[in-house]
């Protein structure tokens, strides 16, 4: 794998990060009016928790944004063109390295469908379902739940990170 650091997201990141959800080719189709005119602030990013994953030449290849009241993995979105490589899996470890920081003892995460099976491989629990609220959201979503307590850092994979 390439070379990935783990960033805090800045301002200057916000049209980057709406313009990689946009790219989404998992919200094509019956998904795309879940993030029909979506789009990642400043104020967004100054609110919340993001980080961005970018690879030496500074492409960026992913995010995650993570809400701490109420404990939330708000979004978590990697490029098209580097999925299956990791990209991922060092998001989410990092997310949960960041949740333990702020002392949270689980994490929430309302997932695409498709998106299931990839929080469950990482260790997320699936505790229920939230329904449809039309008209954006038409479908059923897993909700899961990564729980944090407990969880050694040598559990997890080592990252190049920066605040």
């Amino acid at each position: 794998m390439q070379s990935i650091t783990i960033r805090r997201a800045v301002a200057q990141d916000a049209e980057h990060l709406t313009a990689l959800i946009q790219a989404s080719g998992a919200y094509r189709g019956g998904y795309a009016s879940i993030i029909s005119g979506y789009q990642v602030t400043a104020d967004y990013l100054a609110r919340h928790r993001v980080f961005v994953a970018i690879d030496a030449a500074d492409q960026l290849l992913g995010f995650y944004a993570l809400v701490l009241d109420p404990p939330e993995l708000d979004l978590v979105f990697v490029s098209d063109d580097v999925q299956g490589v990791g990209v991922g899996r060092l998001l989410i470890e990092h997310m949960i390295r960041q949740a333990e920081e702020a002392g949270l003892t689980e994490v929430r995460v309302v997932a695409h469908p498709l998106a299931e099976r990839f929080y469950r491989r990482l260790g997320a629990e699936r505790v229920g379902t939230v329904a449809p609220s039309p008209p954006k959201i038409s479908w059923e979503r897993p909700e899961l739940r990564f729980t944090i307590a407990g969880r050694g850092a040598a559990e997890h994979t080592a990252v190049t990170a920066t605040r």
